[in-house]
């Protein structure tokens, strides 16, 4: 039974989700995508909490989705996508932006809780702004609204990823959380950027698009395969990862920064968006959703790095995942029908 207590609240979100789609006929469409895409973060939590597996053994789920499975999704992606589309430097400027201003209101909120403690505050500044962007963020965006959204799916998770993989080493070093000097620093960050695979998969496949190179046909059937897992592995990966790290208590921050991360970083965005241009229906949902989505594990993993607020950033990442169930099936039960328009502001 001490297995099986923490999987209640889990448990009841998605048992809420069903019953609600049962009893409003228009969720239909919602519940089609959204208890797929949650029902395998589930079930790896399910597993994660009934099974004793060692984590050690997660790592090699973890290297196939960041390594192997998400670069392939990225990189089929991108190279048949015209190279006008990728280079909308507004789009990326406001997506960038929106998510500096949720960081700026997370890590001011972490300074008052943690009473003026930059390391802290840095990490909450991240669980506020860093998005899921990599483990759910092409999941959804695809499912959602189809392949037109890779491009600004891979937008967001490259700048997202440089803006933070800047900001948290720089102060950490501020805070003194960091022994190495500003160059050691630089270079780390310029590392992180240029290795990390998502990236070396958007770039390669730019190139690829830039000289109409198709791979042959049994590299490309097999960039499919692994495009095809990409998905699955990478949310039952995720619940799994999101079990191991049970929930012992609930910071009084925490709302202020789960507010921060579901809600206030994607009305930023569409608000940004749409005061600035028509970037269209695909391009602007596609942003809005993946500023939706719940902190993401690089939070807990940022933490561990620096050994500063790991207990709570495990616990900020389950109850942001949780309360993605709500929020991420509410954001898209309004795309699907019509509810709200892409752009706001316009009559």
């Amino acid at each position: 039974m001490r297995r099986l207590a923490p999987l209640a609240w889990p448990l009841l979100a998605f048992a809420a989700l069903v019953g609600v789609g049962l009893a409003v006929p228009a969720l239909a469409q919602v519940l089609d995508l959204a208890l797929p895409f949650f029902g395998l973060i589930l079930l790896g939590f399910c597993c994660g909490r009934l099974f004793d597996v060692p984590e050690d053994g997660l790592a090699w789920m973890h290297l196939f989705v960041v390594y192997v499975a998400l670069p392939s999704l990225f990189f089929n992606l991108i190279a048949v996508t015209p190279l006008d589309e990728l280079a909308n430097w507004s789009f990326i400027g406001i997506t960038t932006l929106s998510t500096a201003i949720a960081f700026a209101f997370a890590f001011g909120t972490g300074l008052v809780a943690s009473r003026g403690e930059v390391a802290q505050a840095t990490i909450q500044g991240v669980g506020g702004a860093y998005s899921n962007v990599g483990y759910m963020g092409p999941a959804l965006t695809l499912a959602a609204l189809g392949p037109q959204s890779a491009v600004p799916t891979a937008l967001v998770f490259v700048c997202d990823s440089m803006l933070l993989f800047t900001l948290v080493p720089f102060l950490m070093g501020v805070a003194g959380a960091q022994k190495a000097s500003l160059g050691q620093t630089a270079a780390l960050v310029v590392k992180r950027i240029v290795t990390h695979p998502f990236n070396v998969a958007t770039a390669l496949g730019i190139v690829a698009a830039y000289m109409h190179w198709h791979p042959p046909v049994p590299i490309a059937k097999m960039l499919l395969f692994l495009q095809n897992a990409a998905a699955p592995c990478a949310l039952f990966a995720m619940g799994v990862t999101v079990a191991l790290r049970p929930l012992k208590r609930i910071a009084p921050e925490m709302p202020a920064l789960l507010a921060i991360k579901l809600i206030l970083h994607p009305m930023l965005v569409w608000a940004l968006l749409s005061l600035t241009g028509d970037y269209g229906r695909i391009w602007t949902f596609t942003a809005v959703l993946m500023a939706s989505l719940p902190p993401a594990l690089n939070v807990f993993v940022m933490a561990s790095q620096y050994k500063v607020y790991v207990e709570r950033a495990s616990g900020l990442i389950l109850l942001g995942t949780i309360g993605s169930v709500v929020t991420v099936t509410g954001l898209l039960f309004l795309i699907a029908v019509g509810g709200v328009p892409y752009r706001l502001f316009v009559p």
